[in-house]
């Protein structure tokens, strides 16, 4: 018999990571620009509906109380209907209130439809983070993580290049528009991402999580390992309780602080 981890582990790394990383990694790039786009939009919106500092600040203080919010809920979807359901509904959800923004009639429509954007665009993590341990277990692809943060770079220098070219000439709607482009394409490309194996298996899909690991073997060109996938012995999943457990509210509160 053999696990996921070591099917991975011996198919190796190869074509499906490289796949997988571009694809992940231009995640990145989309969250980028909507939490960016915010810095370039500021100005603008001040001007147009004579806004006070405290008003501009809140745009973006709910920004990321969506996504603090929905984090939370869509983690805990992600848990029972998979990552990759997830994480299309994310894209859809962030596009969709994207470019509702670009209509917003006032501030405080301006104001709660970028909240909706931030909680759409928290659900990226779900795959993200999953798609991650997947390459990590790759032995000669610790680079490709590291460099991975260079989508989010370029997803910044690439809002901030798009708002010194289209807000002096076409407005700060057409750039939220224009904005929303790459997730709307990366919604294309979602079938190419297969759901995880590890999840498959840990809800009793053993046949799923086998077809996803065959399919990442083809892809390769390498062997599935010999035997049949062994699926682990049931254990209770994780509460958020657990988070502030003696045995991990050290861990816990110092990984909330640094970040």
């Amino acid at each position: 018999t053999f696990t996921v981890e070591e099917a991975v582990e011996t198919i190796g790394f190869g074509r499906f990571h490289i796949m997988l990383f571009l694809i992940m990694g231009s995640t990145g790039v989309a969250e980028a620009m909507e939490i960016m786009l915010i810095a370039v939009v500021s100005p603008l919106i001040r001007c147009e509906w004579q806004l006070q500092d405290w008003q501009v600040a809140l745009v973006t203080t709910m920004v990321f109380f969506g996504y603090m919010v929905f984090s939370i809920v869509l983690g805990l979807l992600a848990d029972r209907y998979g990552r990759w359901k997830i994480l299309l509904l994310s894209f859809l959800w962030a596009a969709y209130f994207s470019l509702l923004t670009s209509f917003a009639p006032s501030y405080i429509w301006f104001v709660f439809l970028r909240a909706m954007v931030g909680g759409g665009v928290s659900g990226h993590a779900q795959g993200r983070e999953e798609n991650k341990q997947i390459i990590a277990m790759c032995s000669c692809s610790n680079p490709l993580l590291s460099l991975g943060k260079v989508f989010w770079l370029a997803g910044s220098l690439l809002i901030i290049g798009l708002a010194s070219v289209v807000n002096p000439t076409m407005g700060w709607r057409w750039l939220i528009r224009i904005a929303s482009i790459p997730g709307i394409l990366l919604i294309l490309v979602f079938r190419f991402i297969p759901e995880s194996a590890r999840y498959n298996v840990s809800t009793g899909n053993t046949a799923a999580a086998l077809a996803t690991l065959q399919r990442i073997a083809r892809m390769n060109g390498a062997a599935m390992p010999e035997g049949q996938l062994r699926e682990p012995a049931k254990e209770r999943r994780g509460r958020f309780k657990d988070l502030i457990h003696p045995k991990y509210l050290r861990t816990t509160l110092q990984i909330w602080i640094i970040w």
